[in-house]
């Protein structure tokens, strides 16, 4: 995990050190300061997205599942305002016609409740910055009962490596999914 409004500096360098220790037995020790400065470099691109995103807290996977880095991200947004559709109706209405506008998207239902989820692949594009095709997924959450009514984005993509099975990602999908189901709020 890296905070991503104090504390971020030191996230990532245990993430680095940890990554630099994690290093196979074979990698040569003179290449140990290049990979570690190009580490530091590719999560600072990372940090400086999330944080333009509205990040308040960005998820990397630092361990190996099966031998396999996982190029995956996830971002916790800061809640944002949006006005009601009509003042008498409630957040589901906003998320319903945010679902109307946005394509991949279905209510679901996150601790009780009502939430937008949504899913597509994203396209490299270096004009837009976009250096690496992938899949993203978005959950947008009410905050029950915040006045005026503010809502929640979490965001998770999963960088799509060029010939790979699309399997694989549907399973990382998945997995998100299961770990959004796990959500609760608590005061």
């Amino acid at each position: 995990m890296i905070p991503l409004h104090t504390g971020t500096d030191e996230a990532m360098d245990r993430i680095v050190r940890r990554a630099v220790a994690q290093l196979p037995v074979g990698f040569p020790k003179d290449d140990i300061p290049k990979a570690r400065l190009k580490l530091t470099q590719e999560m600072k691109k990372v940090v400086r997205r999330a944080r333009a995103k509205g990040g308040m807290t960005l998820y990397l996977p630092t361990e190996r599942l099966h031998g396999v880095a996982l190029p995956v991200s996830i971002v916790a947004a800061e809640p944002i305002e949006i006005p009601r559709v009509t003042p008498d109706r409630g957040p589901e209405a906003v998320l319903l016609a945010l679902a109307s506008e946005t394509p991949g998207a279905e209510m679901r239902e996150l601790d009780d409740t009502a939430a937008l989820r949504s899913e597509r692949d994203v396209p490299d594009d270096a004009a837009q910055g976009i250096d690496f095709a992938h899949r993203q997924v978005e959950y947008f959450v009410p905050i029950p009962d915040s006045a005026p009514d503010l809502y929640l984005t979490f965001s998770f993509s999963a960088v799509i490596a060029p010939d790979s099975d699309p399997a694989f990602y549907d399973t990382l999908v998945e997995l998100f999914d299961a770990v959004m189901s796990t959500f609760r709020w608590s005061y």
